[in-house]
């Protein structure tokens, strides 16, 4: 079954890397400016349907969101499974240093779609949510990630306690992180195989994922505000981790 996706760079994405999972573009009238020429030209070559419609036709597809004038149906990208991280761990080059992404409960789909833009920028192997009570794969995450939810695989569990068993007896690191940690994230090694594990907004990380972790870091604050919001804290993780590990390119 087809779902929507909107917003210039989510669109973008797909018809660059997975042309053939779209099925259908629509432009809002009147728009033609570079951005949409660009996505018109690219589905014209690819052969893809494309129709001019009205902005009011393309809000009654997202509702109150922000569709930048361009909504397009595609192939769900087929989510992966606890088994094909694994599998994708075991392939792993030796010497490699994979990291994995853990979200315990993020529910705002906008924070998970920020989460998956730093994941794919950081290089992350995959992004691991919990089946219930979190947020999942839909058009507003899509958008928010501009363009990454095609590039970073989700993988949805139903128990996430027994995922981190898995991926430590694959290997990896535990890492968890809690503002009221004594261990600061510049002083842990986050280098080699590491899985960061980010709380839900508010209530953090919930006790049985605690147990589960090597370490638990925070993030340095100078401020009032006792906690940062999770989309923010998992890009300061993740790049802490990067730096540690010497990627020239930050």
């Amino acid at each position: 079954m087809a779902e929507k996706i909107y917003g210039l760079h989510a669109v973008r994405a797909v018809l660059l890397r997975s042309p053939q999972r779209v099925q259908r573009l629509w432009l809002q009238h009147g728009r033609h400016d570079a951005r949409a020429a660009e996505l018109e030209a690219l589905a014209e070559s690819r052969r893809i349907v494309i129709e001019r419609v009205e902005a009011q036709r393309l809000q009654g597809w997202v509702g109150e969101a922000v569709h930048q004038g361009v909504v397009a149906d595609i192939e769900p990208l087929k989510p992966w499974r606890e088994d094909d991280l694994l599998s994708a761990l075991g392939t792993a080059e030796a010497g490699s240093e994979p990291l994995v992404l853990a979200l315990d409960g993020v529910q705002d789909p906008h924070n998970l779609g920020a989460c998956l833009r730093t994941a794919d920028a950081c290089g992350v192997l995959a992004v691991v949510v919990p089946r219930d009570r979190a947020a999942t794969l839909n058009a507003t995450v899509r958008k928010v990630a501009a363009g990454a939810a095609e590039t970073t695989p989700v993988v949805t569990v139903t128990n996430l306690a027994r995922t981190l068993g898995l991926l430590k007896d694959a290997g990896l690191w535990i890492v968890g992180a809690d503002s009221a940690a004594e261990l600061v994230a510049s002083a842990a090694d986050l280098k080699g195989p590491r899985c960061l594990v980010m709380g839900a907004e508010g209530a953090g990380l919930r006790a049985l994922t605690r147990r589960h972790c090597d370490w638990l870091v925070s993030l340095p604050s100078l401020g009032a505000v006792e906690s940062l919001n999770v989309s923010v804290a998992t890009g300061m993780l993740l790049y802490e981790a990067l730096r540690q590990r010497g990627i020239s390119r930050i």
